[in-house]
């Protein structure tokens, strides 16, 4: 027997019409009662006919999804499933299918999320990354379509929508931490400086120096691609300066691996010789050789938050100027950034 819209109401002891708001996500359902609604549509094994609504209003139930750049490049990098994970838990929870556009350059990107928009594929856009000058995000406040932006947007950050972490904050306690072990000579490996990641982790480290009376050396600061090979080069290079750093500040894990793999390759001492942090807390990080020192970001949760902050903007109940959402971090210690000799520590 075929289950009805009536027979959930039935059993979730509420009337036909807020089964119906339920499934549409109407913002006017308080959360507690949307999900006594779906636990009855799952129980009953409910599935309601997703395409026959979109086509009554107008709605594609459907969320658009933005990467860097092409997709087999970027989900390399452990950071884009967990943060996917956590997008399509959010999602599913709310009745909502992904739909992903990818492009090895810019423009590429750009021509699948205007499509994606021209074409109504989409009900809002994730935007996965915070570039300057980023195309994307100027056609999407252009065109008022919903949208959110994993990262703090570049300049007027108040008018856009965005979930990210304290990376500045981050970046400076990390580069205390090092301090606070004894060391003096500390490097900064990090990615493009038009990301958005890069630069607040790399100011973070500058104050941080600057806090402790260190000067921030400009051969001391590398750029390099998310990647392992891109850790690897960038370690290279901070090693044959005449003053090499004790310790690294690493933006990603993916590169602190190389990081480390090419530190034992030439046979330096980890971490002994040179200490290594880093960033993301992905899940290979506890299993590197040493266990990597490094920051836990929750990836979900900047997935997830980016999905109930673009729902909200659907549902119309998002803040007229932009929501600011900053997920917690916290530094997971272990073996890669041992103890030296204590002097001054900086709070």
């Amino acid at each position: 027997m075929q289950i009805t819209i009536k027979d959930v109401a039935k059993h979730a002891n509420v009337a036909p019409s807020t089964v119906s708001r339920v499934i549409a996500n109407s913002p006017r359902i308080s959360q507690k009662t949307k999900e006594r609604v779906r636990s009855s549509m799952e129980e009953l094994g409910y599935h309601p006919n997703i395409h026959a609504r979109s086509l009554a209003n107008r709605s594609t139930q459907s969320i658009g999804l933005v990467m860097p750049s092409a997709a087999t490049k970027t989900l390399q990098n452990p950071f884009f499933p967990e943060v996917l994970r956590g997008i399509s838990t959010k999602a599913h929870q709310n009745g909502y299918s992904l739909y992903m556009t990818t492009g090895v350059t810019e423009e590429e990107v750009l021509s699948g999320v205007i499509e994606m928009v021209q074409g109504r594929r989409v009900d809002g856009v994730i935007v996965l990354y915070s570039r300057e000058d980023d195309k994307v995000v100027q056609y999407l406040r252009q065109t008022k379509f919903p949208f959110v932006v994993v990262g703090k947007p570049f300049g007027d950050a108040s008018s856009i929508t965005y979930v990210d972490t304290d990376n500045y904050l981050a970046g400076r306690e990390v580069t205390k931490h090092l301090y606070n072990l004894g060391h003096r000579c500390i490097a900064f490996i990090g990615g493009s400086d038009k990301l958005a990641v890069t630069q607040d982790r790399r100011n973070g480290y500058a104050t941080a120096l600057m806090e402790a009376g260190i000067p921030v050396r400009e051969d001391y600061i590398a750029r390099a691609e998310f990647m392992t090979k891109g850790g690897a080069k960038a370690v290279r290079e901070l090693l044959q300066l005449e003053e090499p750093p004790t310790a690294v500040v690493v933006s990603d894990d993916m590169m602190a691996l190389g990081v480390i793999s090419t530190l034992s390759e030439m046979g330096l001492r980890i971490p002994e010789d040179v200490a290594v942090v880093s960033f993301n807390n992905v899940y290979i990080a506890e299993h590197s050789n040493p266990p990597l020192t490094s920051v836990e970001i929750n990836i979900f949760g900047l997935g997830f938050e980016a999905t109930n902050c673009l729902i909200e903007q659907i549902g119309d109940s998002a803040p007229p100027y932009g929501k600011r959402v900053i997920v917690p971090h916290y530094l997971v210690v272990r073996q890669s950034c041992g103890q030296k000799k204590k002097t001054q520590v900086i709070e």
